[in-house]
């Protein structure tokens, strides 16, 4: 592709191909976002290989040859990623939008006259922060049916001659220059669901220059032992007595109804039993995409009380470090961590001005649409104040589809232990 900024902006649409139709439940969908969505994968289209270099047809036949296939699953979940909803829950999440924009301007330095990766670019919200903040040229790409939408976005705004609107996977897509910054908001449920962080590696290892800035350049995964007996209640103590009506044989259903998956809700700091442990840091200069088929942490928690323990609450942190910080380790290792405090909002308001700002969601921080992510026991575990609660914890890729994620979960204290397998979908 031609490099000079003055060439027309690069949309290129192509006519969906229909006829594909996956009806496996989707638990909540992508990410909380438009629940009615959720429910069914719906019609896939023609998402991956979308060619974005008219003279350069054969260039991209290769790069889908070395490139990871595009699958139905992956089709259906960009096909998911088409309707309005998801996107205007994401925007509406202050949270996350107004640090996204404060770290484009906190590292406009490094944007200004530079080269920009928007992987993932949904509305194209982002990829116009970037050309607010001086950025030479955008390429904003996302797969969906939303990239149409993002270069009228792009138009309206007199943006055409800045960002180019890539309608295609990062792995199919044609970029013939290196870039300085990519940035992306890649996270999923308990981080890693969706598995979106493979394409911001993808983009990294095929275009960023050495030393160039990745925003998030970092994120941090927590775990740790919660009570709930308020939510347990509602949902299973609930069928003690229905109107005077003894139906506790309901019970056993409920449970496993209630409790089978994760679940993706808000709960506070008054919740958690103990400091959290750090499952996973992940550097996004430096982690390779093995790194993320499978993920194990062993904990060992202390209850700073006396309460029944109901499961496990999972919540995470990203960083936006500058070029001086990217690539460095902030953060203790897991085992010194994982039972001394984490304070979120010191986290959130550095001393120094020259650390990372940081988007958290754990539970004392305010709200986001991500929330925590929960995984309730069948039953809850008196624990006395001081006890120890051990076990690990095994996050992988789902070999049905990656962007599915299952979750081994092996838990003990007061003697007795327990397995929970689940899968979050």
């Amino acid at each position: 592709m031609n490099s000079s900024p003055a060439y027309s902006n690069g949309y290129h649409p192509q006519q969906q191909q229909h006829g594909m139709s996956q009806r496996d439940k989707v638990r909540r969908g992508t990410r909380a976002r438009s629940r009615e969505l959720r429910e069914s994968f719906g019609s896939g289209g023609n998402f991956g290989g979308l060619r974005v270099s008219e003279h350069n047809k054969q260039q991209q036949q290769q790069q889908q040859q070395q490139g990871a296939p595009c699958t139905d699953f992956d089709m259906a979940y960009f096909h998911s990623y088409a309707h309005v909803g998801i996107h205007e829950e994401m925007i509406k999440d202050r949270v996350r939008t107004e640090t996204y924009r404060t770290a484009i301007m906190q590292h406009q330095s490094s944007i200004a006259g530079k080269v920009v990766v928007d992987v993932g670019c949904g509305t194209g919200i982002l990829s116009i922060f970037c050309a607010q903040a001086g950025a030479k040229r955008v390429y904003a790409v996302d797969a969906s049916d939303i990239a149409v939408q993002a270069n009228e976005v792009v138009k309206a705004n007199n943006l055409s001659e800045t960002i180019i609107v890539l309608h295609g996977r990062v792995e199919d897509v044609d970029i013939d220059e290196e870039v300085d910054v990519i940035i992306s908001e890649w996270m999923g449920y308990m981080l890693l669901y969706e598995s979106m962080l493979g394409s911001v590696i993808t983009a990294r290892d095929r275009w960023l220059k050495p030393g160039g800035l990745i925003l998030p350049s970092s994120a941090t995964l927590y775990m740790a032992p919660i009570t709930h007996s308020d939510r347990y209640s509602e949902s299973i103590d609930f069928w003690r007595n229905v109107y005077g009506i003894d139906m506790s044989a309901m019970l056993p259903l409920a449970k496993q109804c209630a409790f089978e998956e994760p679940c993706v809700e808000t709960i506070v700091g008054e919740n958690v039993l103990t400091w959290p442990h750090v499952v996973k840091q992940v550097d996004c200069h430096t982690i390779t995409l093995h790194e993320l088929e499978s993920v194990t942490t062993n904990y060992k928690f202390k209850s700073m009380m006396r309460a029944p323990l109901h499961g496990f609450a999972f919540w995470f942190d990203v960083e936006f470090s500058g070029p001086a910080l990217a690539g460095t380790n902030n953060h203790a290792p897991s085992s010194l961590i994982s039972n001394h405090p984490v304070d979120g909002q010191q986290r959130k308001k550095r001393a120094n001005p020259n650390e990372a700002l940081v988007l958290s969601t754990a539970p004392e921080d305010p709200p986001t649409h991500w929330q925590q992510t929960v995984l309730y026991f069948y039953d809850p575990i008196e624990v006395e104040q001081d006890q120890l609660i051990e076990g690990s914890v095994t996050l992988s890729q789902s070999k049905e589809n990656r962007r599915f994620m299952n979750i081994h979960l092996e838990y003990a204290s007061g003697g007795r232990s327990f397995v929970k397998e689940s899968v979050m979908r």
